[in-house]
């Protein structure tokens, strides 16, 4: 599969994982280096896993370009690797290999994931995908999102410690108040 220069850009806003018609969208502005990323994760897989057609999940880029240099990079091999269908598969190869997010690394997963060659080290290194990382920045701190990780349910900021319980509590909040059905009773 190669990244092709004339599609038009799928942007990170737009690229969920779980069912798209889902009430609730849990959206996390994070940084790939950030310690708690995997942890992060795991935990959204197991809402999406428990919750199949309740929530889906939209990932935006948040690098903290001060103490994670290679967070950028890494954002922008994970817009390209949705421009092929591959988000999910990139983002968990980022976020288990955290730190190791070089240019030769990121071409090696993309490699791995059968969307790597000319095309994807190309974008990498001339930064094709660099400006929706900062929109995705821009967004953020236009929520007043100062570091990352931040994570937003339906556009609401979640408040508290990220865990199961509490996205579902305060989900089950919002869609009682939105009339949505919630589709879980746990």
């Amino acid at each position: 599969m190669a990244i092709s220069r004339d599609a038009p850009v799928i942007l990170p806003k737009d690229v969920l994982i779980g069912h798209p018609k889902a009430p609730v969208t849990l959206t996390e502005f994070g940084d790939y280096e950030c310690e708690s990323a995997l942890h992060n994760n795991l935990v959204v897989r197991e809402v999406l896993r428990l919750y199949p057609g309740t929530f889906n999940f939209n990932y935006r880029h948040f690098p903290q370009l001060r103490i994670h240099q290679r967070a950028h990079k890494a954002a922008e091999a994970a817009i390209a690797a949705a421009q092929v269908g591959k988000f999910p598969e990139m983002h968990d190869l980022l976020l288990h290999n955290r730190r190791n997010l070089g240019t030769a690394s990121l071409a090696f997963y993309a490699r791995e994931l059968g969307i790597g060659g000319l095309h994807f080290l190309d974008a990498l290194v001339t930064g094709r995908f660099g400006q929706y990382v900062q929109d995705d920045l821009a967004a953020g701190m236009r929520l007043g999102i100062k570091q990352a990780p931040a994570f937003f349910i339906n556009g609401k900021k979640l408040e508290g410690r990220l865990s199961v319980k509490n996205i579902c509590d305060q989900a089950k909040t919002l869609c009682r108040q939105l009339k949505f059905p919630t589709g879980y009773s746990k």
